[in-house]
C-alpha cells in the first residue's frame, strides 16, 4: 500500500499517541507500505510550532527531518498540479493544508490516513 499520512497521523505515530487509530498504526509499522509525509505537512507544522500550538522535542527543521529518517518515510514534494487541482475540489474543506493532501491522495493514487471526517466526504481513499 502507498499511503500518504496526514499532520496528525505523523504527530501521533511519533508520540504513540493513543487517537492513533489500530488501523493506521498497523499501516504506519508494515514495512511493506511505502509512506509519504507531505510537504504540507511540514508547513505545517513550522507553522504551528513557531506560533506555540505545537510543541516538539526540537525545532521543527531537526524533528521532522529525525522522524522521516527513523521511520522511512519518504517526502511527497508539492507540484504545481497538486496546487492547481485544489481548484477542482468542492469547498467541504476550508483548511488548504487538508485540501493540498486531498489533492496529492488523488493525483499520486495514495491512501490517505486521516481521522478527518470531512476529507473522508471526497473522492479519496481513506484509512483510519
Amino acid at each position: 500500500m502507498r499511503a500518504l499520512l496526514d499532520t496528525h497521523a505523523f504527530l501521533w505515530w511519533n508520540t504513540d499517541d493513543p487517537r492513533l487509530s489500530p488501523t493506521a498504526r498497523e499501516v504506519i509499522a508494515d514495512g511493506r507500505n511505502e509512506l509519504y509525509l507531505s510537504v504540507a505537512s511540514a508547513w505545517e507544522i513550522a507553522i504551528k510550532a513557531a506560533r506555540g500550538s505545537l510543541i516538539l522535542p526540537e525545532p521543527p527543521e531537526q524533528y521532522v527531518p529525525s522522524r522521516l529518517r527513523l521511520h522511512r518515510l519518504s517526502v511527497l514534494a508539492i507540484q504545481l498540479r497538486h496546487a492547481l487541482h485544489v481548484y477542482d475540489l468542492p469547498m467541504i474543506h476550508r483548511d488548504p493544508f487538508d485540501r493540498l493532501l486531498i489533492a496529492q491522495s488523488r493525483l499520486e493514487d495514495l491512501v490517505l490516513l486521516t481521522t478527518d471526517p470531512d476529507i473522508r466526504r471526497y473522492d479519496v481513499n481513506v484509512v483510519w
